[in-house]
């Protein structure tokens, strides 16, 4: 017989262990939802949810992931007014969702005025895993869960842009000084000291390195690897490429105030072009064909669950 606080601190453990498996898609409640203009949104949301939950009966058909529970959502923020569930997904509009998120549970009159630093760092908003199993399950089973995704080769190349191009205390020191000293030849010692000018081909060769020099990072960690979105069922699956009319559907869909609407400014480097398609293009020819198709080889999945063509 284990002594009663012994067993209470392990035995959860248990239930941690194993596949959380998605209930049957459900539909959304659309009662919400005023006027017609929604139409050509909610029917594409729709073929998105039925594609992802087609793939995941396959994919999961042959493979079962063996994970805990709270890792599993670890990467989602809870707004409990309004029962929502949004997993985060770096470089596909985060810092704007987690300002609307906030304004949402009345932290904030707008999300115009949250700064970058207080979205990031300012710990308003509580994350899943900080509730006790019990209110996991609740909140899984019962909140609207959301997601917004991004083209894979786009979100990575605005990742490399925003975390090696531009001044960074953190970025620099820790994964450009590590990229430099083991795929840099003769490095220059200014380039060693700093971890500055980090090239994207150097960046590639960290990424699809098995004994990589220092570990993942949100910012380019797949999706699969980030929400799992075959083992929690996402009822809403929003777009970058489509990021506004997604967004304030949710809105709608969720009872958000009127006059709530999804910010459209860029939250840093406004001056910067906007990492498009045709950015991309100039960024992977820098890689030599095997880099290119082990690069894609890497988000295969994110590739196929959200229905992205290859590039």
């Amino acid at each position: 017989q284990l002594p009663e606080q012994q067993k209470t601190s392990e035995s959860p453990l248990s239930w941690f262990r194993g596949v959380y498996l998605p209930p049957a898609l459900h539909p959304l409640n659309k009662t919400l939802v005023k006027g017609g203009k929604w139409k050509d949104i909610d029917s594409t949301q729709e073929k998105r949810r039925a594609f992802l939950q087609d793939f995941c009966k396959k994919y999961n058909s042959r493979k079962t992931l063996q994970t805990h529970l709270v890792h599993l959502v670890s990467r989602i923020y809870v707004e409990d007014r309004h029962k929502v569930l949004y997993c985060e997904v770096p470089k596909a509009g985060c810092s704007n969702w987690k300002r609307v998120l906030m304004v949402l549970h009345g932290l904030a009159a707008s999300a115009h005025n949250i700064s970058h630093d207080d979205v990031h760092y300012g710990k308003h908003l509580r994350k899943l895993d900080s509730y006790d199993l019990k209110g996991i399950y609740t909140r899984l089973n019962t909140y609207t869960k959301f997601i917004f995704v991004r083209d894979p080769m786009e979100r990575l190349v605005s990742a490399f842009r925003d975390k090696f191009e531009h001044p960074n205390s953190y970025y620099h020191p820790v994964f450009g000084k590590a990229i430099i000293k083991k795929y840099r030849h003769n490095a220059d010692e200014e380039a060693l000291k700093t971890g500055s000018g980090v090239k994207f081909k150097e960046f590639i060769q960290y990424l699809l390195d098995s004994h990589r020099p220092v570990g993942m990072d949100i910012h380019w960690e797949q999706v699969t690897k980030l929400c799992y979105p075959c083992l929690i069922n996402y009822d809403f699956i929003g777009k970058f490429e489509t990021l506004e009319e997604d967004a304030n559907y949710f809105l709608q869909l969720v009872g958000a105030p009127a006059n709530l609407k999804f910010p459209k400014f860029k939250d840093r480097h406004s001056s910067d072009e906007r990492t498009s398609a045709e950015v991309v293009r100039q960024y992977l020819k820098e890689l030599s064909k095997e880099e290119r198709q082990l690069t894609y080889d890497f988000y295969y999945l994110d590739y196929l669950m959200f229905n992205y063509t290859s590039p």
